[in-house]
């Protein structure tokens, strides 16, 4: 089956074709587009890309940055206002995946894939969206709540607010293959204080859902605590609830219940076993 691949210089022009045309897919870095075409998808009859320089830029304003769909995760690296974010993309892929992958291609990754997903839904991060009605910004837990809904349009940028300071913002990957394998699940947690005392923190699993998804429970345990032992010990135990991970070749649902209270506790007391 022949392939189109149509080529656009605004966002606008893109998402009228991906929302009237069920069978376009952006392409981005590839890394799911590809994939799905090697496999033999013949659902995909049109690729579309975009040429704008835009997606590709990060900007910082005070404490809030953008970052465009279609930087890196390589680039994330090459970034230092991006710091709080290295841990993450450090950890997905090797260096051909971290090359090719997008910050928004990340988002459509299916689980057990879509570790910095996590981590930015962890800071609250807002997604602007360009879809066939023009662009709109929408809360990322929405974003990912709805994903299938979005299909059609086009990711333009991710914000969200840096951490206040480098120990307020947590990530831990756990994996069989080390440090690039596929995540048996993944933690992220923002951790602001106030007085000691947990204030507002926001808890994000990776493979523990169909996307990635708070951990509301261990909020609610964790709020106005201390981050020690004793502290910890309500929200570990409320580690699994609410969640509905998928048994699949790199664990079982069983499995995942079963250790992501261990590892979300130590993720809260800073250690690494």
């Amino acid at each position: 089956m022949p392939i189109a691949v149509r080529t656009f210089t605004t966002p606008a022009e893109a998402a009228a074709v991906l929302s009237s045309d069920r069978s376009a897919r952006f392409l981005a870095g590839g890394t799911l587009v590809m994939r799905a075409l090697n496999e033999g998808d013949v659902s995909i009859g049109t690729i579309v890309r975009l040429d704008d320089r835009a997606l590709t830029q990060v900007r910082a304003s005070g404490a809030r940055v953008t970052i465009g769909a279609g930087v890196t995760l390589a680039q994330i690296l090459r970034e230092r206002e991006l710091a709080f974010l290295h841990a993450p993309a450090r950890l997905i892929g090797g260096p051909a995946v971290r090359t090719m992958g997008t910050v928004g291609g990340n988002l459509f990754a299916p689980s057990p894939y879509g570790d910095l997903a996590v981590a930015l839904l962890a800071l609250d991060a807002t997604v602007s969206v360009m879809g066939g009605y023009g662009a709109r910004d929408v809360a990322l837990e929405e974003f990912l709540a709805g994903r299938d809904r979005f299909a059609g349009s086009i990711v333009l940028s991710v914000s969200c607010d840096r951490p206040a300071n480098p120990e307020s913002f947590r990530f831990r990957k756990v994996a069989r293959v080390k440090p690039k394998g596929v995540s048996v699940l993944s933690i992220a947690a923002s951790l602001p204080a106030v007085g000691g005392r947990v204030s507002n923190p926001r808890i994000a699993y990776g493979a523990m859902a169909p996307t990635a998804i708070r951990a509301k429970a261990a909020e609610r345990a964790l709020e106005g605590r201390t981050l020690d032992e004793s502290g910890v010990s309500a929200a570990v135990a409320a580690a699994a609830e609410g969640t509905s991970p998928a048994t699949d070749a790199i664990a079982s649902a069983w499995y995942r219940r079963e250790v992501v209270g261990v590892h979300l506790r130590r993720l809260l007391l800073g250690r690494d076993a």
